[in-house]
């Protein structure tokens, strides 16, 4: 849960911090070079730790299935953890697919 917590708070102050220099007419400093290297490897560590919980879940959820062990609670939660972090992780992609569509829609 911490980790979900974690990439999702990653993940907003990155949005933030693009959607504010946007703002103050920074647009040429968000889209160079210096910018774009930190939100990309903050966004594949976000990508990496919805696969980990993912991959989490599976495993506890096949534990269950199995009799290897594992309670019904661990798995639910698993899976939970993994539901929510997927539903960021989308909620993330879409806000930046609108960002992109309404640059795009600018006229200069």
């Amino acid at each position: 849960m911490q980790t979900a917590v974690n990439s999702i708070n990653a993940a907003s102050t990155a949005l933030s911090t693009l959607q504010s220099g946007f703002q103050s007419g920074g647009a040429a400093q968000a889209t160079g070079s210096s910018a774009a290297a930190p939100f990309s490897d903050l966004l594949t560590d976000a990508v990496g730790q919805v696969s980990q919980l993912e991959d989490t879940a599976r495993t506890a959820v096949d534990g269950l299935m199995t009799g290897s062990g594992v309670d019904v609670h661990q798995a639910m939660i698993a899976t939970q953890k993994a539901d929510m972090a997927f539903e960021m992780a989308l909620a993330v992609r879409n806000k930046a697919v609108q960002a992109y569509q309404q640059v795009i829609s600018m006229q200069f």
